[in-house]
């Protein structure tokens, strides 16, 4: 399974990064007006540092705004994903963007059908939003599970990716279930490297060694 980086934090980034881990950064609208700099220029940054996959989202609600948009923000370069919302307008664009080459994430998606639409428009990836299903009392890794089985049915070449993350646990269950990708926020990545029992291996080892060394 592959790990995006779910943010537009140039720090949280390189510094991702460097642990030699990330495969890909998801972004949207609202993480990159957080950075307060120009958009462009923040993407950009992002693609001259990661070598993978970057999903940036398109503005426009109508198809023929979303396809111009599209073509504009897939010549920033060759990894750029562009992200459009599951609408009836954003699979008119998904279903043209794909004829021209130009990788779709088709985002917003909450139930199986939406996915199976997506992939017939033939979306490159589709996010399923998990952490946002599980704030209104559904199981959102159900959903995961559902749409990685009609996938494997059907030999459909859309990847899934798990989006809306809260915790390390939701990463576990999208790697048992055969998910393609997951996305996290920088917070989650950290937690995934500890553990309790690490930290006091550690400790118990260098208590050891400094026995060895007659410093304790």
């Amino acid at each position: 399974m592959k790990i995006f980086l779910d943010t537009a934090n140039i720090e949280h980034i390189r510094e991702a990064n460097s642990w030699g881990v990330i495969d890909g950064v998801t972004t949207n609208p609202t993480l990159i007006a957080r950075e307060g700099r120009e958009f462009r220029e923040v993407v950009e940054e992002i693609c001259s540092i990661v070598d993978g996959p970057i999903s940036v989202e398109v503005i426009a609600l109508d198809h023929e705004g979303m396809i111009n948009e599209a073509r504009d923000l897939a010549k920033i370069h060759r990894n750029i994903v562009i992200k459009i919302p599951m609408t009836v307008d954003g699979l008119k664009a998904v279903k043209v963007l794909s004829r021209e080459g130009v990788k779709t994430n088709m985002t917003l998606v909450f139930s199986p059908n939406q996915a199976i639409l997506a992939a017939k428009a033939g979306a490159t990836y589709v996010s399923p939003f998990i952490g946002r299903l599980d704030d209104i009392g559904h199981e959102g890794m159900s959903l995961v599970a559902k749409v990685v089985k009609i996938y494997q049915n059907y030999g459909f070449d859309t990847q899934v990716i798990v989006a809306s993350v809260r915790h390390p646990m939701h990463v576990v269950e999208a790697a048992m279930i055969g998910a393609h990708v997951c996305t996290v926020p920088y917070a989650v990545l950290e937690k995934m490297v500890k553990h309790p029992l690490t930290d006091i291996g550690i400790e118990r080892f260098l208590a050891d060694w400094r026995r060895y060394r007659g410093e304790g």
